[in-house]
């Protein structure tokens, strides 16, 4: 009955034809041995793989063991690795599970590749799927973090998403199949496991339906969110630019916040973030807003988003190539702003290049005064961002040349100059 629904889903969902070639990554837990059985019964090319994570000790072991013994009775071509999951979670800077999950994902890729196989089918199931929906709830999400886990994506395949854990328990049973236990799956340490042992039965208590229930409303979502996405992808067209979120645009939009939420919140912006970045559309320009590797620049008529440099980023993003020559009464100083002609006698200082800096002062060329270049950026009606961006050419302590803008008065070109020198922006 189990393997009738699970095919019929598999053909519902175009999971993968007949006589597809399928890796199953096998664990050896309940989930993915239910998995590998009923593929193998109903007569698909199946091969499958293993990781062994050196987590817990003897049973990493012991369930490798018995992966492999599985499928040598089965008579299945075993795919298996060792990984120091540990190290790795240390160099990347990472929690366990998320190293582990990298880990797996990746070598299952690179394996379905090697023996080229279709799709990668995982054992996620229906309650897997309640327990994603109720873990996004408490963290914060948009609309597409209720519909659960998802039968594709890419090359993953989850064909038990149509049954439960307690269908696959009662489906092992009834085919006298054996199973080994990740004792971890007992234990109260990660969130997932404290929804699955605590929340869940105390929301049964409630309503014993409530599983069913979330399915049942995620299923419904599901098709909530393809008319939602539709529009979503039509306003972004109406209000992103190359600049950035135009806000006029955006204000004009029925739930602005919402469609922020979905720019923004696949950068790391969080829900309070964005909340607070939806505020500023109607304040002063200058507000920034940062995840850990985007910001938001509340500009004048755009919100800017820029992906964070490096502090170790100091060079400058252009090249600038030098040319002296003597000075003759025909030459023309170009009116190319990339271009900046000096007296090179003038220019008789340590020549450097920097980013311009509060208190930076300079005489604009065909001026008597100094300026200070943050005004004569704010004339020149420059964004944040723009104005993080300019660099300065300096002669000494001297400001020469506001590189692609304006160059400095005291250093200019006049009736005794002998000798020029050219800098230009290639």
């Amino acid at each position: 009955m189990i393997q009738q629904r699970v095919t019929k889903y598999i053909e519902k969902e175009h999971l993968f034809s007949p006589d597809a070639k399928v890796l199953i990554a096998l664990s050896g837990g309940t989930d993915s041995v239910a998995l590998l059985c009923i593929l193998h019964t109903a007569g698909y090319h199946c091969e499958a793989a293993h990781c062994n994570f050196h987590l817990r000790g003897e049973e990493s072991d012991r369930d490798e063991q018995f992966v492999r013994q599985l499928c040598k009775r089965t008579g299945i071509h075993l795919h298996t690795i060792d990984f120091n999951t540990t190290q790795y979670a240390q160099e990347k800077q990472i929690s366990i599970e998320m190293a582990a999950r990298e880990l797996r994902y990746a070598w299952f890729e690179k394996t379905r590749k090697e023996c080229q196989a279709d799709v990668i089918a995982v054992a996620h199931h229906q309650d897997d799927s309640v327990e994603t929906i109720l873990l996004n709830l408490i963290r914060g999400t948009g609309i597409t973090g209720l519909l659960g886990i998802r039968p594709r994506n890419g090359a993953i395949v989850r064909p038990l998403l149509c049954i439960n854990r307690e269908d696959i328990i009662h489906y092992l049973e009834s085919i006298g199949q054996d199973y080994v236990t990740d004792s971890t799956n007992l234990e109260d340490e990660y969130t997932r496991n404290k929804i699955r042992l605590n929340l869940l039965p105390l929301m049964q208590e409630i309503n014993p339906s409530v599983k069913k229930n979330l399915i049942d409303t995620s299923n419904y979502l599901n098709d909530v969110a393809t008319i939602y996405n539709k529009c979503i992808e039509e306003t972004k067209k109406n209000i992103v630019t190359t600049e950035g979120i135009r806000i006029s645009e955006l204000v004009k939009e029925p739930a602005p916040e919402a469609i922020l939420f979905e720019i923004l919140h696949p950068l790391g912006f969080n829900s309070a973030q964005i909340k607070d970045i939806a505020f500023s559309l109607h304040s002063q320009p200058g507000k920034q807003f940062c995840s850990k590797k985007w910001r938001v620049i509340k500009d004048r008529e755009f919100l800017l988003i820029e992906a964070i440099e490096s502090e170790n980023k100091v060079l400058p993003p252009f090249q600038i190539i030098k040319e002296e020559k003597e000075y003759t009464p025909d030459f023309l100083i170009p009116r190319d702003k990339g271009i900046a002609c000096f007296d090179a006698d003038k220019l008789n200082g340590d020549i450097h290049y920097r980013k311009w800096q509060t208190g930076d002062t300079f005489i604009p060329f065909g001026m008597k005064g100094k300026k200070k270049i943050s005004d004569y950026l704010t004339d020149r009606k420059f964004s944040i961002s723009q104005k993080e961006r300019q660099w300065v050419l300096c002669c000494g302590e001297h400001i020469a040349w506001l590189i692609g803008e304006r160059t400095d008065n005291r250093f200019r070109i006049d009736e005794t100059t002998k000798r020029i020198v050219i800098y230009k922006i290639v």
